[in-house]
């Protein structure tokens, strides 16, 4: 009935240049994409003690980027029918009828190959053939196979959204260092927490679309014990930007507050749950993972601004 309605909608919208670049838009999943650019650049500043080369930092952003939001649109195209039987999707253009499918793989492969030539023409061959194989591991291996295969999909596909800070130290240095790892791990660890929290209270909708996230297929409170072990795991790892000498006193201090606090709201919801406390959580990880990312910057420049 919804893709009936959805081809009907199709058919009778007419939208204005400024709505149909908005429907655009949202096929990008612009808040996802702003946080894999975002941690990139990160991974961009960090690789030098001095200011990012402009050609890397505008080119390496730019393609990057084009290249997760196209990703992101071949991600929402495989999971339409899905997204059109869940809440928090159902207002995506492709479930409205905005876009249609064809329209979407377009612009898709456009943006995707025009990511891909930016990186391969004016940053490097390294950083195109990482972003690419990063971003195939999310649409394709992710979203095709595992997401609908194994409750442990989003850990195992949790690589690929952990690539962007060593995309970015690539962008600048052309290679792969242990620092670089360190950024990686941190976000790899992130990933399961930050999104089971999400999963615990959209739980029943997972089940309704037959897609087998962990509180579907062992519980919800064998979730919170698993979001509570990452966590704990979580705070441990992102101490390592400071004891491998990336970062300094700065970044240490924030590193334990922020992570303590990650650690309070997963011990809450193991211990002491309440409704909606699972989509707080949620909310806290990427707040989290923005100030993580944001002191590792400031502590990484600090002696220049302080000099």
């Amino acid at each position: 009935m919804r893709a009936i309605m959805s081809s009907s909608s199709s058919a009778t919208y007419q939208p204005t240049l400024s709505q149909r670049i908005t429907d655009y838009y949202e096929l990008c999943k612009p808040r996802v994409v702003l946080l894999i650019v975002f941690t990139a650049m990160v991974g961009m500043f960090l690789a030098t003690p001095g200011m990012v080369p402009i050609g890397a930092l505008v080119f390496g952003t730019l393609g990057i980027g084009l290249m997760a939001a196209s990703a992101a649109a071949v991600n929402q195209m495989i999971d339409v029918q899905a997204d059109s039987r869940m809440k928090r999707t159902r207002k995506r253009p492709l479930v409205t009828g905005h876009l249609d499918t064809r329209r979407s793989a377009i612009f898709a492969f456009a943006i995707g190959v025009a990511g891909m030539v930016i990186l391969l023409t004016l940053v490097n061959a390294l950083t195109a053939w990482l972003t690419l194989f990063a971003l195939v591991g999310y649409a394709g291996i992710y979203t095709m196979y595992l997401k609908r295969a194994t409750p442990q999909n989003i850990v195992i596909g949790g690589a690929a959204g952990a690539a962007p800070p060593i995309l970015g130290w690539a962008a600048v240095t052309n290679s792969v260092t242990l620092n670089s790892l360190i950024l990686f791990l941190i976000i790899f660890i992130w990933t399961p927490p930050h999104f089971w929290a999400l999963a615990i209270d959209r739980a029943k909708e997972y089940a309704e679309v037959d897609i087998p996230m962990l509180p579907v297929t062992h519980g919800i409170e064998h979730t919170r014990t698993q979001i509570l072990i990452y966590t704990v795991i979580l705070f441990a790892v992102s101490l390592l930007p400071f004891f491998s000498g990336m970062s300094g006193w700065l970044y240490l201090a924030s590193a334990v507050v922020l992570s303590g606090w990650f650690l309070v709201y997963a011990a809450r919801l193991k211990w002491r749950p309440y409704p909606g406390l699972g989509m707080k959580t949620f909310g806290y990880s990427i707040v989290y993972l923005m100030a993580l990312f944001t002191a590792l910057l400031v502590d990484h420049y600090m002696p220049v601004i302080t000099g």
